[in-house]
């Protein structure tokens, strides 16, 4: 089973809005996904996780497409049972040996991309 909160406490630093308290970074081939815990005023937590995918460069500047989750508290433990879930079934079809499995990725050094670049 995944935690979602594994790793909330790693970091208090929080950004020039004070409502980020956590952010994860993880490249995965030509995707990046952002993995940020960001609170409300009233110190609700909150998830949003993006994917973002370069898809070119315009006038010299590279270009970016997001798809953008917002995961609220009420919400926290049905996603997670629900993305175990569907994780494991792959994992299981994996297995079986039916279905392709991911070939392993070479990492590759490419300059580092911050979120409020994209």
């Amino acid at each position: 089973m995944i935690n979602l909160c594994q790793g909330i406490i790693k970091t208090g630093m929080m950004n020039e809005r004070n409502d980020e308290v956590f952010s994860k970074r993880v490249k995965a081939g030509k995707r990046t996904y952002f993995f940020d815990v960001k609170t409300t005023k009233g110190k609700d937590l909150y998830l949003t996780i993006t994917e973002s995918k370069r898809t070119g460069d315009f006038d010299g500047r590279p270009e970016y497409e997001k798809h953008k989750i917002f995961l609220y508290k009420e919400d926290f433990e049905k996603f997670n049972e629900g993305f175990s879930e569907a994780l494991e079934t792959i994992k299981g079809l994996w297995d079986s040996g039916e279905y392709k499995k991911p070939e392993p990725v070479e990492e590759h050094e490419e300059r580092s991309v911050t979120f409020e670049e994209l």
